[in-house]
C-alpha cells in the first residue's frame, strides 16, 4: 500500500488505522513488528467460550481459523456465520461446508472486519473527510481423515487491508494484500487414554507490504499445540453428561513468548452446552487475557453458540461477544 509521504492527512490515517488494527487484535505478542494482527483475533464462540484452546478439538467450521485438520471427520454439510462485536470493530465470517466420503472435506470461507467509519480532520481540527478500513480474509480449506486416527489440513488464504475514503483522501482508497497458509494435524490417542492431541502453524506467508517495500511486516505466524481429554469417569452416572477438558500452547515460531490457554465443555444430551476458558497473561503487555464464557444450543439442524471475554482488553469498556449460527444438512 503506498501512500504519499508528504501528506501529513495520508500519514494520519495510515497511523490510525495501525493502532485500531493492534487494539482489536488485543496485544497479544509483539505486534508493533507484524502486520495484519487482525488474524489474531479469536473466530468463533465455541472456540472463544472454551479460552481458545480447541487446536485438538474438532468444532465445526471454526476449525476453518483454528486447526482446519479438525474438519476431517465432518459427516454433513453446513453453513456458518460466526459474528464478533465490540467497541473497536465488528468481524463477521462465513463458511459453507462439504464433506465427501470420497475426497475430504472441502470449506470455503469469507472473513471481514469492519472498523467502521472514521473522521479525517485537517491540521486546525476541521473534518476534511472520512475513512473506513476494512480487513479481508477469502480461505479455501481441505481436510481429510488418514487412517482411523491422524487427521490433517490445510487452509489458503487471500488477505487484504482495505481503506476506503470519502472527501480529501490523496491516493486513497489503497488495497493491500498477501497470501498466507495454515497447517494442521491431529491423532486420536484413544487407543491409550479418551485423549486426543492438535497441533497447527497459522498465518504462513510472504511479508506484508503496508506503506512501501522496505517497511514490509511479516505475518502474525503462531503454532499452537494441546490436547482435548474426555473425562469419561462421568459417563458411569450418567450417559446424558459429557465433559471435556483442553488445554493449549501457542507461541510465534521463533518459540519464546508461550501463552497458556486452558478450556472445558459440559454438554447435556449434545444438546445444550456449557463453556468456560481462561487465557493466561504470559506477556506483560499482552490486553487479550481473561476468563471466558460460553452457551450452546442445538435444535434439529439448527445450532446456536454465543460467548464473550472478561479482563484485559474486554474489561476497559463492554465485553466483546461472539455469536455464531451454524446450520448443518
Amino acid at each position: 500500500m503506498r501512500l504519499r509521504r508528504s501528506s501529513p492527512v495520508l500519514a494520519g490515517i495510515l497511523l490510525a488505522t495501525q493502532s485500531l488494527w493492534a487494539a482489536v487484535a488485543g496485544g497479544q505478542s509483539g505486534l508493533t513488528t507484524e502486520g495484519a494482527p487482525f488474524l489474531l483475533i479469536p473466530v468463533g464462540a465455541r472456540a472463544l467460550g472454551m479460552g481458545q484452546a480447541v487446536v485438538a478439538d474438532q468444532p465445526g467450521s471454526e476449525a476453518v481459523w483454528w486447526n482446519p485438520s479438525g474438519l476431517a471427520r465432518s459427516e454433513k454439510r453446513e453453513i456458518a456465520v460466526h459474528h464478533y462485536g465490540s467497541v473497536v470493530g465488528n468481524g463477521d465470517a462465513i463458511t459453507i461446508l462439504f464433506p465427501s466420503s470420497l475426497l475430504g472435506v472441502l470449506a470455503g470461507s469469507i472473513y471481514v472486519l469492519n472498523f467502521g467509519e472514521q473522521e479525517i480532520p485537517d491540521p486546525n481540527g476541521t473534518v476534511v473527510g472520512s475513512f473506513t478500513p476494512l480487513n479481508l480474509v477469502y480461505a479455501a480449506t481441505y481436510a481429510t481423515p488418514i487412517g482411523s486416527r491422524i487427521n490433517a489440513g490445510i487452509t489458503v488464504k487471500l488477505v487484504q487491508l482495505r481503506i476506503n475514503c470519502a472527501g480529501i483522501c490523496g491516493t486513497l482508497p489503497a488495497v493491500s494484500s498477501t497470501t498466507a497458509i495454515d497447517l494442521g494435524a491431529q491423532y486420536d490417542a484413544r487407543w491409550l487414554l479418551p485423549v486426543s492431541l492438535g497441533v497447527a502453524v497459522r498465518n504462513v506467508g510472504p511479508k506484508l507490504q503496508v506503506n512501501d517495500r522496505d517497511q514490509a511486516d511479516p505475518l502474525p505466524t503462531r503454532i499452537q499445540f494441546g490436547a482435548l481429554y474426555r473425562v469419561t469417569s462421568l459417563e458411569r452416572y450418567s450417559k446424558d453428561v459429557t465433559v471435556r477438558v483442553s488445554g493449549d500452547v501457542i507461541d510465534e515460531l521463533q518459540l519464546g513468548s508461550p501463552t497458556m490457554r486452558i478450556g472445558a465443555d459440559a454438554a447435556y444430551r449434545q444438546r445444550a452446552h456449557i463453556r468456560a476458558g481462561y487465557v493466561f497473561r504470559e506477556i506483560e503487555n499482552s490486553e487479550q487475557y481473561g476468563a471466558s464464557l460460553g452457551l450452546g444450543l442445538s435444535a434439529g439442524n439448527l445450532q446456536v453458540d454465543l460467548a464473550r471475554m472478561f479482563e484485559g482488553f474486554a474489561g476497559a469498556s463492554q465485553p466483546p461477544t461472539y455469536l455464531s449460527l451454524r446450520y448443518l444438512f
